[in-house]
């Protein structure tokens, strides 16, 4: 996308090379911002793959990846009804949550066939 469109994608109608700039370097960083966020996911999946009983202990109280994920989505819901001033104390309890459903999507996709090959 050039710079133009994606501007006018974002509702700017001018065409000063300062603001184009701008944009640019704004979309720059949100395409750096979302690699690294992948990168993150992708080692925290990694470092779960070998073994079954670190993705029950990541996943815990719950006992397989559909119950962490309704634990999850109750969360989810449950924190984005709350005042503000409690999410702000609650953000570690969001993050682990967020974490959790990661882990539990990812493996309910693809744990079988990975373990299954670590059983042979």
């Amino acid at each position: 996308m050039d710079l133009a469109r994606f501007a006018q994608a974002c509702g700017y109608a001018g065409d000063s090379p300062a603001m184009l700039a701008a944009f640019a370097a704004i979309r720059q960083d949100g395409i750096r911002t979302a690699r690294q966020g992948h990168r993150q996911r992708k080692a925290a999946i990694d470092r779960m793959k070998p073994s079954r009983a670190l993705f029950l202990a990541a996943i815990r109280p719950a006992q397989s990846a559909k119950e962490a994920i309704e634990d999850a989505a109750r969360f989810l819901s449950m924190f984005r009804n709350m005042p503000h001033w409690r999410q702000e104390r609650r953000s570690a309890d969001l993050a682990l949550a967020r974490q959790q459903r990661l882990f539990a999507r990812f493996f309910r996709r693809y744990g079988y066939r990975l373990w299954a090959l670590e059983a042979a």
